[in-house]
C-alpha cells in the first residue's frame, strides 16, 4: 500500500465536500479530494431525456437492499460534483421556524442545536458563491437575509406568468424560484444559460448550471495545494489504538488498494453513503461503527415526502424552462389545517420519454405525448419526521440496506388538496372557458406519482449533530463527538428535514465548517 499524508482529506465532491474544498483551498494547506466517480462526460446524451430518465445512463449501477431485503436500484449519481450535476438548482434557505421545534400533524420536528441566525451569513455567502437568481421579499415565508440576491430572478414564460396571476388572484403569493443557473436575461446572446428544456435532472452541456464541480471543485483545483483523485472508492477509515483519531483512509482505485492519512478527515459522501462508510469502519474501539457509540449513525434517515403532479388542460403548455414558480403559503399551515404542509414548485417540463419511465396512469383520450404537451408539472415537498427506525444499515455482504417507512403524510395530502383548489380556481380559458381544465367528476385531473424509495435526491439526517453525545453523532461544528479529527459536511448532519431542497443548507453549512477548520489548521 502507498502512504500519502495531507492536512485535510475530503471524501465526496458534491454540495458539501466540493463547497468545503473551495473554502479551504486559499489556506495553502495540502488538501486531497477523493471522489468515487469521474467527470460526467460531455456528450449529446446529456440533453437526452430518454438517455437520462428512461435509460438511467448516468445513475449508479450499484444495488442496495430495502427493508425486506429486496434489490433496490438507487436513483443517485457518483460523479465529480455529486448529485448537484443533476439537480434542478432550486436553492432555498430553510425557514427560520425550521430551526426550532415544530409541531406537525404527525408529530414533532426537533429543534436544531444552532439557530437560523448562526447560519444566515453563510446562506448569503452560499447564494453568492452559487450565483443564485431570485427576488428577495416575494416569498411570504422567507426569513430575513443580510443581503439581496446578486442576480435578478429568472423570468416566467407566458403560461407560468398566467398561472402566477391566477394564484395571486386567489389570495396566495407565488414567487420566483431561487435558481442556481447562470442566465443573463439582459444579454441573452452571451448568456451561458440558454433556458433549455433539459436542466432539471440533467447535466449541463454548457456548464451553465451552478453545480459543485463547476462552481467549487474546478476553481479549487487551480490552487497547487489541492489534489483530486477520481475513481477513488473509500472502503474504510482506520483509527489509532485509542479510537480517537482517524489514522488511515483506505481507498480502492483502479483495482489497487491505497492508503492515505491526514490531520483532518471530512466525510461528505451523501447521507446514505457517509453513514455506510462509518458503519463499515467498525473496530474494537467502535464496535457499532466509527463514531457510533450513541447508536445514532445511520438512523433518522429522511428524504422528504415528494410527489410529481400533472395538471392537464385542453390548451397546450408551450413552456420550455418551467421551473421558475413556487408557492410557500402553506409551508407552515393554514387556518383550516394549522400544521405545516410544505412547498409547491415545478419540475422541468416533462416529455413523453420521461413519462414512459414513470409509467403514469393514462387519462382517457390522452397519449403520453399529448399529456406532456398539455401538462403543468408540479413538484410537491413535505417534511418527513426523523424516526430512528428509518435507517441505513449494512447486510452480511456489506451492501447498503435502506429501511424507510413514510410518516407525517397528512400534511402532504392537504398540500395536494390546496394545489387542486388553486388549479380549479384558474381564470377561464378564452378558447375553452372553464372546460379547458380537464377533470373527473368536475374536478381537475391530477395524475400523481409519489417518489419511490429509490429517489434519494433529498437524502439527509443519518449522522445528526447536537449537543448531547448520547443522542447525536456530531457536535455543533459537525465534528464527531468520539473522534477528534473526523467531520461530516453533507446532509447527514440534519436533525430535521424541513420541506425545501436541502442543497443550499448543505452548502452554507460547509462554508461554516470550513471557517471552523481554517481556524483549527492555523
Amino acid at each position: 500500500m502507498s502512504l500519502h499524508h495531507y492536512d485535510v482529506i475530503v471524501i465526496g465532491s458534491g454540495a458539501g465536500g466540493g463547497t468545503l474544498v473551495h473554502r479551504l483551498a486559499p489556506t495553502g494547506k495540502r488538501i486531497l479530494l477523493l471522489e468515487r466517480g469521474d467527470y460526467v462526460p460531455r456528450e449529446p446524451e446529456n440533453w437526452s431525456t430518454r438517455a437520462v430518465n428512461a435509460e438511467g445512463r448516468y445513475n449508479t449501477k450499484e444495488e442496495w437492499r430495502d427493508r425486506a431485503g429486496k434489490p433496490l436500484h438507487p436513483h443517485t449519481n457518483y460523479w465529480v460534483g455529486g448529485n448537484t450535476k443533476f439537480y434542478g438548482a432550486a436553492l432555498f434557505r430553510l425557514r427560520r421556524e425550521d430551526f426550532g421545534e415544530l409541531r406537525h400533524h404527525g408529530g414533532l420536528s426537533p429543534a436544531w442545536p444552532i439557530s437560523y441566525d448562526d447560519l444566515e451569513p453563510y446562506y448569503t455567502q452560499a447564494e453568492q458563491l452559487y450565483q443564485v437568481r431570485g427576488n428577495r421579499g416575494e416569498d411570504p415565508t422567507e426569513p430575513e437575509a443580510s443581503g439581496p440576491y446578486c442576480h435578478p430572478a429568472v423570468s416566467h414564460e407566458p403560461r407560468i406568468a398566467q398561472l402566477a396571476e391566477d394564484f395571486a388572484r386567489q389570495g396566495v403569493r407565488p414567487f420566483h424560484t431561487p435558481l442556481g443557473v447562470m442566465r443573463n436575461e439582459r444579454d441573452p446572446r452571451t448568456s451561458p444559460c440558454i433556458r433549455c428544456a433539459t436542466c432539471d435532472g440533467h447535466p449541463c452541456l454548457l456548464n451553465a448550471k451552478a453545480d459543485a464541480q463547476v462552481i467549487c471543485v474546478d476553481p479549487a483545483l487551480r490552487h497547487p495545494n489541492v489534489t483530486l483523485l477520481t475513481g477513488a472508492y473509500v472502503s474504510r477509515l482506520e483509527t489509532d489504538a485509542s479510537g480517537r483519531t482517524v489514522t488511515g483512509v483506505l481507498v480502492e482505485r483502479d483495482g489497487a488498494a491505497e492508503r492515505y492519512t491526514a490531520d483532518i478527515v471530512v466525510v461528505a459522501a451523501g447521507a446514505i453513503n457517509s453513514a455506510a462508510l462509518l458503519l463499515r469502519s467498525a473496530s474494537d474501539r467502535h464496535p457499532r461503527g466509527l463514531a457510533n457509540g450513541s447508536d445514532m449513525v445511520g438512523r433518522h434517515y429522511m428524504g422528504h415526502i415528494n410527489s410529481v403532479l400533472m395538471a392537464l388542460s385542453r390548451c397546450p403548455n408551450p413552456t420550455i424552462f418551467q421551473k421558475t414558480l413556487s408557492v410557500n403559503d402553506f409551508y407552515l399551515g393554514s387556518p383550516d389545517f394549522p400544521h405545516p404542509m410544505g412547498h409547491i414548485s415545478f419540475v422541468g417540463k416533462l416529455d413523453a420519454d420521461t413519462l414512459s419511465a414513470g409509467a403514469p396512469a393514462i387519462a382517457p383520450g390522452w397519449t403520453l405525448d399529448l399529456m406532456a404537451r398539455h401538462s403543468l408539472d408540479f413538484w410537491l415537498t413535505s417534511e418527513d419526521l426523523p424516526d430512528p427506525e428509518n435507517r441505513v444499515t449494512l447486510d452480511r455482504e456489506g451492501r447498503i440496506v435502506l429501511s424507510y417507512r413514510p410518516n407525517n403524510e397528512e400534511g402532504h395530502r392537504q398540500l395536494t388538496r390546496k394545489l387542486q383548489q388553486l388549479m380549479q380556481g384558474q381564470t377561464a380559458c378564452g378558447v375553452h372557458g372553464h372546460d379547458c381544465h380537464q377533470g373527473l367528476f368536475g374536478r381537475n385531473l391530477f395524475l400523481g406519482q409519489r417518489i419511490p424509495l429509490a429517489g434519494v435526491a433529498h437524502q439527509n439526517g443519518t449522522i445528526r449533530f447536537g449537543h448531547d453525545p448520547h443522542t447525536s453523532a456530531l457536535d455543533v461544528h459537525c465534528r464527531a463527538h468520539e473522534v477528534d479529527n473526523l467531520y461530516v459536511v453533507d446532509g447527514s448532519f440534519f436533525p430535521s428535514s424541513g420541506a425545501v431542497n436541502p442543497a443550499l443548507t448543505i452548502m452554507a453549512n460547509a462554508l461554516r465548517v470550513g471557517d471552523h477548520l481554517a481556524g483549527r489548521l492555523t
